[in-house]
């Protein structure tokens, strides 16, 4: 047998390919799984933002509540207290931004302490009665004030020359969609664009001239007008700057957005900013109509869109076109804000699952309610003739009755050491927080006394 060694120089086989493996289905990054009644997407995990976008990224509760409280009710009423006394009301706003930061940190911090809605622990820890108490005022007089922001919506665009049977419907429609389809991180995200809006307020006060001398002097010095005129206006500065709905939404919102007791400093900072810069707008708004209203004359503004047709022919169409836009932010952002605080009340009170991030199927009853205000506030807002300016008027005044219990609640709330913890008020918070229930508590009385006394014919002060 002849054996044949390899020299190397063989013809080499053609080389065959291995089988492709069939193509593998592309998986999407993250995972999907059910909270709450919602399908989420988990995806990897990012980087806490640093530099200027950390700050921006913990703005949130505190910014869109201080923000809903210039709603056109307060509009109107800042507006008026610019026309009638000139910049010498800018003072009673640097003292109400105080109290205003003291009152909605004790939200947020109550929020963040406990997880809870506000309606929610004064039901467990003061019993049902009070808390339909408190309901009943806040569902009257929220549901007055919706109508109201849907008429300030339908006011705003007619003012830029668009029809409010247009505008009215779609704004429901679109404020509906967005918190009934959207996750509170998407809502969040709107809410804080909507408040871009108030932007336009100092760009008019600028345009109007002011003297900037009298602007600080007014700020700085305290200037008091023995008049029931002034009072009211004090009052009413008083009312719609610190509103019940304003804590109401911002503790419901810290609870959830899921703000945690060891993330709460971040949270502060949102309320001190949120509330420092809505009162900043509330001061543009007196600046713009003292400079251009008061010094003609113009001393009665009936609503907002009053104030911008008012400022018109003094100030100049963009200025008053501006105002409108401001308005229509406003009017917008509040017509959202206020169905959601009073479906959060009305659903902690009676116990029912709320809150932006459930669907239909686990929140039924509280996106249910939010749906009905949402058109109730829209058909009523299309009515001609619809007495709203005096529906208001009552309405302060049951915001002035709920303001002083819904403070007293939150004071002793925030200070139960087993309910907050580390978390409970300091010595100085107390002293501001019922410092501001005093303030508040007098300034009502003497106003529902000398509303009381000129109706029987005794005038205790000038007109």
């Amino acid at each position: 047998m002849t054996t044949t060694h390899p020299t190397g120089m063989e013809p080499v086989a053609p080389a065959t390919q291995p089988p492709r493996p069939p193509e593998l289905r592309r998986i999407s990054p993250g995972i999907r799984i059910n909270i709450r009644g919602r399908s989420v997407r988990l995806r990897g995990l990012r980087r806490t933002p640093s530099g200027p976008l950390r700050w921006l990224a913990i703005l949130g509760p505190g910014i869109i509540a201080g923000s809903a409280g210039n709603d056109a009710g307060g509009i109107a009423t800042y507006s008026q207290a610019g026309a009638k006394f000139g910049y010498d009301m800018l003072w009673v706003i640097v003292l109400i931004t105080l109290s205003l930061a003291v009152v909605q940190e004790m939200s947020a911090r109550l929020g963040a302490a406990t997880g809870r809605g506000l309606l929610d622990l004064i039901r467990e820890r003061f019993g049902i009665g009070w808390s339909l108490f408190a309901v009943g005022i806040v569902l009257v007089a929220n549901g007055v004030l919706i109508v109201g922001e849907f008429i300030g919506i339908g006011a705003a665009v007619e003012l830029l020359g668009i029809s409010r049977y247009v505008v009215i419907p779609g704004a429901a429609v679109v404020l509906w969609y967005l918190v009934v389809k959207g996750s509170y991180a998407r809502v969040e995200k709107v809410f804080l664009l909507m408040a871009l809006g108030f932007l336009a307020y100092p760009v008019s006060a600028i345009l109007a001239h002011p003297q900037w001398g009298a602007v600080a002097r007014g700020a700085v010095v305290p200037t008091i007008h023995f008049s029931s005129a002034y009072i009211l206006l004090f009052v009413g500065l008083l009312g719609t700057t610190i509103t019940p709905y304003q804590q109401i939404f911002q503790q419901s919102a810290v609870v959830d957005k899921g703000v945690a007791r060891r993330h709460y400093g971040e949270e502060r900072i949102d309320t001190y900013v949120g509330m420092v810069l809505s009162d900043l707008m509330s001061a543009f708004m007196i600046i713009a109509t003292a400079a251009t209203l008061h010094v003609v004359g113009k001393t009665n503004i009936g609503s907002a869109a009053d104030a911008a047709q008012a400022l018109e022919p003094v100030a100049g169409r963009f200025a008053a076109a501006l105002f409108a836009v401001g308005l229509l932010g406003a009017s917008l952002l509040a017509g959202a804000v206020l169905p959601l605080a009073t479906a959060f009340s009305v659903s902690e009170v009676f116990g029912f699952p709320k809150g932006v991030n459930l669907d239909f199927r686990r929140g039924k009853f509280f996106l249910s309610l939010f749906t009905v205000f949402v058109i109730l506030g829209a058909v009523l807002a299309m009515i001609p003739g619809l007495p709203v300016i005096q529906a208001l008027v009552w309405i302060q005044v049951l915001n002035g009755i709920l303001l002083p219990v819904i403070l007293v609640f939150i004071l002793l709330l925030v200070n139960d050491r087993r309910l907050m913890g580390d978390l409970r008020n300091t010595r100085l918070y107390n002293v501001l927080g019922w410092g501001t229930l005093t303030l508040v508590s007098v300034a009502i009385t003497i106003m529902i006394s000398t509303q009381l006394l000129g109706a029987v014919g005794v005038h205790v002060l000038g007109g």
